[in-house]
């Protein structure tokens, strides 16, 4: 009698915890929303934490080289410098793609506020123009890359200004966040089509959902904070 009134006793107790885990197995199974997080954000998070630990291990295993190596290392003031009228500026062209990516994180921004106010022609304008920095940014990237091998005699394997690993950092590094900045323009570039064409105004599970631009606007940020990290270490130290 004593063991069936506990039981009773502790029935109403553990009712609303069994009720939460259903309501979160129920979710989770029917890929619903859960921790009120939406599905699509939580995986570009966990996509860009992913991306973190890469990006840090790069720039880790750069600075070790760095400081390890005995041979000195090239000064990039007159590695990255450019000529403008006879005079050699230092680091001009780094300066103007920092600027560049920079004003980007602006622009798409401004995007997403505009597709939460739902004014969905601004907010993929505002697209636009970001991906069209990002290519700016990349055709840049590549200028940079040419004179450096064409004119410097750069290569992966060595270089003829100092250490060699010089060239292999530079090219992985900056390279593999190119490669970010090209993917993200084509992923910025598909999300504005899209949204002039209403295809998340269309009634159903998204039902004129914009959350996927402030998606895409957590990726083209962090590209652009990887590069801030990448400007400081690599084109300052």
């Amino acid at each position: 009698m004593n063991t069936m009134n506990t039981s009773a006793a502790a029935s109403p107790a553990t009712a609303p915890a069994t009720g939460r885990w259903r309501q979160l197995v129920a979710d989770w199974s029917s890929d619903q929303q859960a921790f009120q997080v939406s599905w699509g954000k939580a995986m570009m998070w966990i996509f860009l934490l992913s991306d973190t630990f890469i990006f840090s291990c790069f720039l880790t295993g750069y600075m070790t080289v760095r400081m390890a190596t005995t041979v000195p290392w090239p000064n990039p003031s007159l590695v990255f410098g450019l000529k403008v009228g006879g005079v050699e500026v230092p680091l001009l062209l780094i300066a103007i793609m920092t600027f560049v990516l920079i004003s980007s994180s602006g622009t798409m921004a401004m995007a997403v506020n505009f597709a939460y106010r739902r004014e969905r022609v601004r907010a993929a304008i505002l697209m636009f123009v970001t991906a069209g920095f990002g290519v700016c940014f990349v055709s840049m990237q590549v200028f940079e890359w040419s004179k450096l091998i064409l004119q410097e005699g750069v290569r992966p394997w060595g270089n003829p200004m100092g250490a060699a690993q010089f060239g292999s950092t530079f090219f992985m590094i900056t390279g593999f966040h190119g490669l970010h900045v090209t993917a993200g323009v084509i992923y910025l570039i598909t999300v504005a089509v899209r949204l002039l064409r209403g295809s998340y105004d269309a009634v159903g599970k998204t039902g004129g959902n914009y959350q996927i631009v402030e998606i895409a606007g957590l990726y083209w940020h962090f590209v652009d904070l990887v590069w801030v990290f990448i400007f400081a270490l690599f084109y300052l130290w």
